[in-house]
């Protein structure tokens, strides 16, 4: 059956953590949805788990702008962090350089996977004023208390504690390794500001020369780009407990009048070859690691195969047939002319299911079929889809054949000797030549129009 074009707009529907359900998105303000993602702790390179959490921002946001008017996306970085005090240490190396490379690095890595950047993307170290702001409001309203140089906010002040992650307050502080310090009233209470020492980053404050704890830094960021309430507060579910949990407990302390995030969208673990990614077993794979295999959109499909909130098992083998189903998708754009077409209602409707990237993929591979059968109009639908994913951003004849090289000269004067061969009905030359090629990693393909070729 020939591509069609798309009915309408279906209405859009997420798994909100706090509800523990999938519910209707609706934005408070349906002509400026705001959403925040906690961004990287910049120490060290972003490995594969950190980029299915951006990819999943990335896909959500792609998805949110072609919805509504207006989107607003803010991502952080924390470039205060004791890992980074320890990392610079380690290395030997100033903190602000370390921070400053590591992000240029964080920020290619995401450029190369087609990660669009945000809206605003604040640093931590340029918002301590704005920390130690809410930090005095929680004390001013009872919700801290200043005690040994630091400043910790009383759980036991907020009685909706533990309502985001769905479990009991006590049961949160038993299961957690929390710090044990005389100066704590409650062992749940978690810190907001803490001493420096003279080798560590600092900055003035009523409580003395100090540096923000990781979850205040969130709340006062979000606040002062997104405002007291904000539709979409994202991240990985690692961070579900503590970091959103307590992100949302001083919020909403602070601005009791606003909700803080409308809706909490997490995406699950990932898993390298079954087992959970560690160095101690030795397969931690960073974004770079992967891409020196294999192309970005291999690894971004094979990302996106799986529901953000079903835990993914990245395999060796896996990437591979991403690859071939991303060479597949090229054939099918190769074949002739691409028409511009709205992004089909299939993609949009998986989409809309909660963010259902499977589906909009088994959507993809329809579309591909009809194209590669001939129907131009569903290779036009294709490239449209697969934009809402962020995926055949290249131009075929490049996805085949790789940049453009001197290497390149020397194949087509290979196939050229092959077709002479050819016509001088020298088969077995014309073999030797097409196996010479193939022992380099080129995959002839012989048409009416004479012999294209790519790389395997």
């Amino acid at each position: 059956m020939p591509y069609s074009e798309p009915a309408h707009m279906p209405h859009l529907s997420l798994h909100d953590s706090q509800r523990r359900a999938t519910v209707p998105f609706t934005p408070l303000d349906p002509e400026h949805v705001k959403v925040y993602y906690c961004g990287p702790t910049v120490y060290d390179l972003a490995h594969i788990g950190n980029l299915r959490a951006m990819l999943t921002a990335d896909v959500l946001v792609r998805l949110l702008r072609h919805l509504f008017p207006r989107v607003t996306f803010v991502r952080n970085i924390t470039d205060v962090d004791d890992k980074i005090t320890a990392r610079a240490r380690a290395n030997g190396e100033d903190i602000a350089t370390l921070t400053e490379r590591t992000t240029q690095e964080f920020h290619a890595d995401l450029a190369a996977m087609n990660v669009l950047p945000p809206d605003i993307e604040p640093r931590a170290t340029h918002n301590i004023a704005e920390m130690q702001d809410l930090i005095a409001r929680l004390i001013e309203n009872g919700h801290a208390y200043a005690a040994d140089g630091h400043v910790l906010f009383s759980v036991a002040s907020f009685p909706s504690y533990g309502a985001l992650s769905g479990r009991d307050p006590e049961e949160l502080v038993a299961g957690a390794r929390v710090e044990v310090a005389t100066y704590k009233k409650d062992p749940g209470d978690f810190v907001l500001w803490k001493p420096s020492d003279t080798d560590q980053p600092g900055w003035d404050s009523p409580w003395g020369r100090g540096r923000p704890g990781w979850h205040i830094e969130c709340s006062a960021m979000s606040h002062r780009y997104l405002g007291e309430s904000f539709d979409i507060h994202g991240g990985g579910s690692d961070l579900l407990f503590p970091h959103h949990e307590n992100e949302r407990a001083q919020s909403l302390c602070c601005f009791p009048q606003g909700k803080f995030a409308n809706y909490w969208v997490h995406n699950a673990m990932l898993l390298v070859e079954g087992e959970k990614m560690s160095k101690s077993l030795g397969n931690f794979l960073t974004i770079r690691d992967v891409l020196a295999q294999a192309p970005a959109e291999a690894l971004r499909l094979l990302l996106l195969g799986a529901h953000y909130r079903s835990t993914l098992n990245y395999t060796l083998a896996g990437l591979q047939e991403a690859r071939k189903t991303l060479d597949r998708f090229y054939r099918a754009l190769a074949a002739g002319p691409v028409p511009d077409t709205d992004v089909p209602e299939g993609v949009m409707k998986a989409l809309a299911d909660d963010l259902n990237t499977p589906m909009a993929i088994a959507e993809l591979h329809a579309l591909a079929g009809q194209a590669l059968a001939g129907d131009r109009a569903a290779a036009g639908a294709l490239k449209a889809g697969a934009g809402m994913l962020g995926l055949l951003q290249e131009d075929p004849e490049k996805w085949f054949k790789g940049e453009a090289s001197e290497e390149d000269a020397a194949i087509e004067a290979l196939i050229a000797d092959r077709l002479a061969a050819k016509k001088a009905r020298d088969f077995a030359k014309a073999d030797a030549l097409r196996d010479q090629l193939q022992a380099q990693g080129i995959v002839l393909e012989d048409n009416k129009d004479g012999t294209s070729w790519r790389r395997a």
